[in-house]
């Protein structure tokens, strides 16, 4: 796992990448979450590589669960990818709805998750 860190308004954010899949259950995600606070990080920015594709089949509810452990824990997060490769509505209506708040944003670049990052 490598960590770049990025700092903006005064918040240090890691931005989180490996070859593997790094979250693919609710403990996993704690465990990220766990690891990234204790070095000192505000927010983490992640790869939708590094996410299991079932994140993003919201029928099973992983991801509402995953998301609610960041927002639990006050752990902004932002996920990198081309989401537009999806095809489900809800799940495009969900990361529209997602990208007006603060606490989860979805970005294709990751010059987009640090703009969003700065709101």
């Amino acid at each position: 796992m490598n960590i770049i860190s990025h700092t903006i308004n005064n918040k240090e954010i890691a931005e989180v990448s490996a070859e593997r899949i790094l979250i693919q259950s609710i403990e996993d995600a704690l465990d990220l979450i766990g690891n990234i606070y204790y070095q000192g990080f505000d927010a983490m920015i992640v790869y939708e590589k590094n996410l299991t594709p079932d994140f993003f089949e919201l029928k099973n509810k992983l991801a509402g669960e995953v998301l609610q452990k960041f927002t639990n824990y006050r752990m902004r997060l932002a996920v990198v990818g081309e989401f537009s490769k999806f095809d489900s509505k809800s799940l495009n209506d969900f990361i529209y709805e997602s990208n007006k708040g603060k606490q989860v944003n979805f970005a294709g670049s990751i010059e987009e998750a640090l703009e969003a990052m700065a709101k």
